[in-house]
């Protein structure tokens, strides 16, 4: 009878009721869930469930009966508004959620000269019962709000709440002083809480103990994020703080010692590290047991937010600052300082130095290294991976400059060449960029995890990672394989070389990492190595950093209209405006991309003053994330990627690049669209070529100039090979720039 029972319930799962597509994706958002975590849930693609959403497919069992019910709960938490049907499909979607009915705060208006709106407080003795705003707010006026224009409610970001009870407040708060006098902190998805706090001590207590910020861990063996506090300039007065930090405060990256805001935190018995109190300040007391005593603060007007990364954050109104830096930390982690730092942090949380061991004969658990990580104590790198002034290096002449064959030199390109006369006859100069290049690059690459061992005339294994001392000049470009057995004819004038950043030939043996000797061996050419330093100790360490920093980077594309399923015609028309569609989400795509790059860049930190000498050691060799052979491998496994599309381009279409620049690529060609000369048919790219797209790896339009221009340029400033793709986007020529 059961085996009966479990048919007929299998009939009726088959059938289950779903809301209309709008409704769908209304409750996804209003719970704060991004399509890729639906997908991830319900193991099906991305593209399926938009399909579901915008009502063109429709699921099936067994996926069915768990959106069913997945919408069911939802439908429960956030119910849809009483007039929702009668305004019809064109009803705008609410961003912030409903709160379950629950006894309601007080509220509290807030005046903003415009009318008094109502915006949901809580109190100090309402702290643990946090509820979302019931209207988009609209904040105070504060020390970065008080512009006419500045009035306007910032829509809401992920919901305040989250699974995890401690932290039902969010990751993190803007701090700002309204008209009143009253010291508020907006949260994200549109809460405000009021802050009793009158000195700095009592605003860390009242944090760690009320506020209810912070977020889960992102590992099993790691540590929660310590909440976040940003200051505005009001905030900054309110409690005894400079607006802004002098040329020498700057400079030394913290305020003295001797403030007397430094002095009240020590009275407290609260400490600061050894960063002191700067921008990104952390006050803690040591952690008792599990539980951490710490809070970040990040100070915008003392340039907390690069405007390189963070565009023009630091001039947001609180609520709309803590939207887009909540978006942030919700989709790649709170921050932890810079974008860089942040990036390398990131690697750590995903990856934990150490773990609990099992339990020992007294059922105690111990500290033990975490399989996977690169472990809590730093290794030296090998002496070619050695940048100069290392400790490794210190016997060297002091004025002598290594070449190729003693240093590891794996950079981005930076390569141009004159044009053909053919190409001359063309009206346009084309550029197309790699989306996250060097994410793309870091994306199932095997990289050392411990120290390199030296070995002598080693045989190539593509598959260990190391450095080695190869010669590759033997390597012609003008016949190389494309494919099994299939090798293809091409002009190699036309062509970098694939293995130095200014696409030079080598001249004889010279370091490289594994992916450029295994490129070598690809396009199908010997290799004979000199000698290596090998990391049999290895792993897909950047994996789980790849698929974060991704994710996050496609869902908030996803949220400015640009999808990972469009047609290419579609992708370029989406991308044209789509800065414009929402400016704070166009932010965090650019902390985002800075995230990827500067955490790479961090994996071989260089001295940063403090009274550093050459062959002396410096602070960050001190961590063991200073790893630049990690580095290394990343950036020539993207460079290699690069010029793999580039040879199948050149060896089905004949067409070869004018100038390269990183990740950007130009081309001359008839039309100024990317899709006049890249082969699509029937909507299909070429195989291994360049593919129209806004995931990792995918292509863009960087920008169009034409080749009068471009030769005009080069004329100007006497410079036939002047990098073109340097000034693509926007034609604009300031002098010649070496790229350093």
């Amino acid at each position: 009878m059961s085996e009966l029972f479990d048919r007929v319930d299998a009939l009726l799962a088959s059938r289950a009721p779903l809301p209309p597509p709008e409704e769908r994706k209304r409750l996804r958002k209003a719970h704060g869930l991004t399509i890729d975590e639906i997908a991830t849930a319900l193991q099906v693609r991305r593209a399926t469930v938009s399909g579901w959403e915008a009502g063109k497919t429709e699921p099936r069992p067994p996926e069915r009966d768990a959106y069913a019910r997945l919408l069911d709960g939802l439908s429960k938490l956030y119910p849809a508004p009483a007039d929702a049907g009668a305004q019809g499909e064109d009803t705008a979607m609410p961003e912030t959620p409903t709160a379950p009915a629950t006894p309601a705060p007080k509220a509290r208006p807030l005046s903003t000269g415009q009318g008094p709106e109502a915006v949901a407080m809580t109190t100090a003795e309402n702290t643990t019962r946090p509820r979302p705003a019931a209207a988009p707010h609209t904040p105070g006026p504060s020390s970065t709000s008080r512009r006419p224009d500045a009035r306007k409610a910032a829509p809401a970001g992920p919901p305040a709440g989250g699974a995890d009870p401690r932290f039902g407040n969010g990751p993190l708060a803007v701090v700002d002083v309204d008209t009143d006098g009253q010291v508020l902190a907006y949260c994200t998805g549109g809460l405000v809480l009021e802050v009793p706090a009158r000195s700095l001590p009592a605003l860390v207590d009242w944090t760690l103990k009320e506020a209810k910020l912070g977020q889960p861990r992102l590992s099993g063996p790691g540590k929660d994020a310590d909440p976040l506090l940003v200051l505005t300039e009001a905030a900054l007065k309110r409690y005894g703080l400079p607006v802004a930090l002098t040329d020498e405060e700057r400079l030394a990256g913290r305020i003295p010692e001797g403030h007397k805001a430094v002095k009240q935190l020590a009275r407290a018995e609260w400490k600061l590290t050894k960063r002191g109190f700067g921008p990104w300040a952390r006050i803690y007391r040591p952690a008792q047991g599990a539980e951490r005593n710490c809070v970040q603060l990040c100070i915008p007007s003392w340039h907390a937010l690069d405007p390189r990364h963070w565009g023009h954050a630091a001039q947001l109104p609180p609520a709309d600052l803590a939207r887009t830096l909540g978006v942030y930390a919700s989709r790649v982690m709170t921050p932890r300082g810079s974008t860089a730092v942040t990036g390398l942090e990131l690697m750590t949380a995903l990856h934990p130095p150490t773990r609990a061991s099992e339990p020992d004969a007294t059922g105690k658990r111990h500290s033990e290294h975490n399989p996977g990580s690169l472990g809590k104590d730093p290794v030296d790198c090998a002496p070619c991976e050695a940048p100069d002034g290392h400790p490794l290096l210190a016997d060297l002449p002091r004025f002598h400059v290594r070449g190729p064959g003693e240093k590891l030199f794996e950079e981005a390109y930076d390569w141009a060449r004159p044009m053909t006369d053919d190409e001359c006859t063309l009206r346009h100069l084309v550029g197309i960029d790699v989306n996250m290049a060097f994410a793309a690059g870091a994306n199932g690459l095997v990289v050392g995890l411990g120290a390199p061992e030296h070995v002598k005339a080693p045989v190539f294994d593509a598959k260990l990672p190391g450095s080695w001392l190869v010669d590759l000049s033997h390597v012609d470009l003008s016949r190389v394989k494309v494919g099994k057995d299939k090798w293809a004819e091409l002009d190699a004038s036309l062509l970098p070389s694939p293995f130095t950043p200014k696409g030079e030939r080598p001249e004889g043996p010279a370091w490289y990492a594994t992916p450029t000797v295994a490129y070598a061996t690809e396009l199908g050419y010997e290799v004979r190595p000199i000698e290596a330093y090998v990391r049999h100790d290895n792993g897909r360490y950047l994996d789980d950093w790849y698929n974060r920093l991704r994710g996050a980077y496609l869902a908030t594309m996803a949220d400015l209209g640009v999808h990972a399923d469009m047609e290419p015609a579609d992708f370029l028309t989406a991308m044209n405006d789509y800065k414009e569609r929402d400016p704070q989400l166009t932010i965090v795509v650019s902390a985002i991309k800075a995230t990827v790059k500067g955490g790479l860049g961090k994996l071989r930190e260089r001295p940063r003053g403090e009274g550093w000498r050459p062959g002396r050691p410096w602070r960050a060799l001190a961590r063991p994330t200073w790893r630049p052979d990690i580095r290394a491998a990343v950036i020539s496994r993207t460079r290699i990627n690069l010029h793999r599309k580039i040879v199948k381009h050149a060896a089905f279409t004949g067409q070869y690049p004018v100038a390269i620049l990183s990740d950007c690529v130009v081309y001359a060609a008839g039309g100024t669209s990317p899709l006049d000369f890249l082969p699509y048919r029937d909507g299909r790219p070429l195989p291994g070529g360049f593919k129209l797209g806004v995931n990792p790896g995918l292509v863009k339009h960087e920008g169009t100039q034409s080749v009068l221009w471009g030769e005009e340029v080069r004329e100007r400033f006497d410079a036939p090979e002047l990098n073109l793709a340097r000034y693509i986007k926007d034609g604009t020529v300031t002098g010649i720039d070496n790229g350093e």
